[in-house]
């Protein structure tokens, strides 16, 4: 088992940044992926962005060249850049992790990004 707390969400205007942060209770080094979910409201949650143990990484295509993922293993840290936000990028955004134990993902409770026009 593993805890994710999420923090760096808030309310920025559209075309603004935010930097979202996940921080882990352990070491991420041997996780094999970590990244981010999204769910708005009346929506399924969607992958944003992941990154593997090798740090490859993989993005939604409506945040490709906007969003940034980044880890710090040091730090057990995973972190989401988040530029030229737009409103429909509005949602409660979770961190996850894949790890070899039981139950193998774990979740974040969730930070609210809300995007205004």
């Amino acid at each position: 088992q593993v805890q994710l707390v999420e923090s760096g969400g808030g309310l920025v205007q559209a075309g603004g940044s935010l930097r979202l942060s996940c921080a882990a209770s352990r070491s991420i080094f041997s996780f094999n992926a970590m990244g981010w979910y999204r769910q708005a409201p009346g929506k399924q949650r969607e992958l944003v962005a992941g990154i593997s143990k090798g740090s490859s990484t993989n993005y939604a295509d409506n945040v490709k060249g906007r969003f940034t993922i980044s880890k710090d293993n040091a730090k057990n840290m995973v972190y989401l850049q988040m530029n030229n936000l737009k409103p429909e990028d509005t949602a409660v955004y979770y961190c996850y992790a894949d790890h070899t134990t039981w139950p193998y993902r774990s979740w974040g409770q969730g930070t609210q990004v809300t995007v205004s026009s």
